[in-house]
């Protein structure tokens, strides 16, 4: 039977002193360092949201120390609140699962949406990665033609739900200008929405589409396949000149401060997002990353290659853009709820 191995001073100082440096190695280790981020997208596979998803998620993680893979996964459902219900309340909270959702989902509690369960405020928000108008496009082969006709005809635009500009914009025009829109919900994405009105099954679409429209379907703006009868924004559109602003026809100060509210989400177009609970050292390598990734001129150049645009916001800015949303007037942001409700 052998006896207890006895080390040598010197041997047992080498042992200790490995075993302190395997220690400190580990705790140096990056917390990304061998992990994967889930990035979450509230649209379909085959929209725009997806195209900018993936083009960030190849990207991003060359500028988190230790380079973690990125692996995007699409969460449609209810306009985007699906996902950002998700990831607000189910979702890790440890920076492994981070999101990149419709514009006008920050604003859904604001606007009284039944179904959102989250709390904008408390989410951290990493960066938005465009600016927006929001155009209402008609098929050319529809009776929807200028603005003048939304008022007097049908126009059947489609949605992908209750919580998207789709949705949301021709409540408000309904509700504040008597149009006549009706909405066709239950399409996955952008993407099935541009298939349905090139088999004019429905005459168009409203909100943000101008950047997928040049990037899936070019053909469209070269060969005048679609008319915009009004623009949601504050500016007319280069692209469609002669198509009026919402705020153009606004008649008095009270409409104009509720369109005001309604396209604050335009100058927050494809918003990237971390649920609450990320500590704030991570949230700050995330935001780090988005920042520099908007920089990379790898990533501008397959911005570029897709005919994408980018017009980038730091999460910082969209942060206190959504506290000033929220801070609106209480007679305006309680006329936008109860526009939102039908009532």
């Amino acid at each position: 039977m052998k006896g207890p191995v006895r080390i040598g001073g010197r041997l047992f100082g080498a042992v200790l002193a490995a075993m302190l440096a395997s220690g400190a190695q580990a705790q140096d280790a990056p917390f990304y360092k061998d992990k994967t981020v889930r990035f979450i997208i509230s649209a379909g596979v085959a929209g725009g949201y997806s195209q900018y998803a993936r083009l960030l998620a190849a990207h991003m993680g060359n500028h988190i120390p230790g380079k973690p893979e990125f692996i995007v996964q699409s969460m449609p459902g209810a306009g985007g609140l699906l996902a950002t219900n998700y990831l607000y309340t189910q979702a890790p909270q440890d920076g492994t699962t981070i999101g990149l959702i419709h514009s006008t989902v920050p604003l859904a509690p604001l606007f009284g949406m039944s179904g959102a369960r989250f709390d904008p405020l408390k989410i951290h928000w990493i960066g938005s990665m465009d600016r927006s108008d929001g155009p209402c496009t008609s098929w050319h082969t529809s009776p929807i033609k200028t603005w003048a006709d939304m008022l007097d005809k049908e126009f059947i635009v489609g949605s992908s739900g209750v919580g998207s500009q789709m949705e949301l914009y021709p409540v408000v025009m309904n509700k504040l200008f008597g149009t006549k829109v009706k909405i066709i919900g239950g399409y996955k994405d952008g993407a099935s929405i541009f298939h349905a009105m090139e088999r004019e099954e429905i005459h168009g679409r409203c909100g943000p589409q101008l950047t997928s429209i040049g990037s899936l379907r070019p053909h469209w703006l070269s060969e005048k396949k679609i008319r915009v009868p009004v623009v949601v924004s504050e500016r007319r559109t280069p692209m469609f000149p002669d198509a009026p602003t919402l705020l153009e026809l606004a008649k008095d100060e009270p409409t104009r401060q509720q369109i005001r509210l309604l396209i604050v989400s335009q100058d927050l177009d494809r918003p990237v997002l971390a649920p609450p609970g990320v500590p704030a050292e991570r949230v700050k390598l995330l935001r780090d990353a988005f920042n520099a990734t908007m920089a990379d001129p790898a990533f501008l150049a397959d911005i570029k290659k897709q005919r994408l645009t980018l017009d980038w916001v730091r999460g910082e800015d969209v942060t206190r853009t959504l506290a000033a949303a929220y801070a609106m007037p209480p007679d305006v942001v309680s006329a936008a709820k109860s526009m939102m409700a039908g009532k």
